[in-house]
């Protein structure tokens, strides 16, 4: 299903891959960083990360879109280097790369690190979008259905 969608036919597509996966790995090295000492927030992330991957495959199973139309692919070295140069075009709804970032976010404490956190979920959310790899509804669903998972993961963690 190729779904009509008003904003993304209004914007260009650009390779921004440099910067989505800078924001990206960035966050990762920074969540690892702070992580390191607080194993109940490791617990706490991965708790949330298995929710939206289950939820992910959900909500792809049941949502099949196809691509929007003049999507440009992620280039990722690191990426690349576990997974070939295969692109997988079908896991639109929802942004996992928006919701990987907004889950570092919410896990983390210190005021800059959220901040940090914040930007780079919207750098990441607005990347895709230009890059035409997703839709606008999957980019503005992920931090939501993001942020049900984290609660979830709080429940099932008992992290206060």
């Amino acid at each position: 299903m190729l779904l009509h969608d008003w904003l993304l036919e209004r914007i260009p597509a650009i390779d921004v891959s440099v910067w989505v996966f800078l924001a990206i790995w960035g966050m990762a090295v920074l969540s690892l960083i702070r992580f390191a000492k607080e194993p109940d927030r490791v617990l706490l992330f991965l708790a949330g990360y298995t929710l939206v991957s289950v939820l992910r495959i959900i909500t792809i199973l049941t949502i099949p879109l196809n691509p929007p139309v003049g999507l440009i692919e992620l280039t990722d070295p690191l990426s690349n280097a576990f997974y070939g140069k295969s692109f997988v075009t079908k896991d639109l709804f929802f942004s996992g790369h928006t919701s990987s970032v907004f889950l570092m976010f919410l896990c983390l404490q210190r005021p800059v690190d959220r901040l940090l956190g914040l930007l780079a979920t919207l750098l990441v959310g607005a990347g895709v979008l230009v890059q035409h790899i997703h839709y606008s509804i999957d980019v503005l669903a992920a931090p939501i259905l993001t942020y049900l998972c984290w609660l979830m993961a709080r429940k099932i963690t008992r992290y206060k």
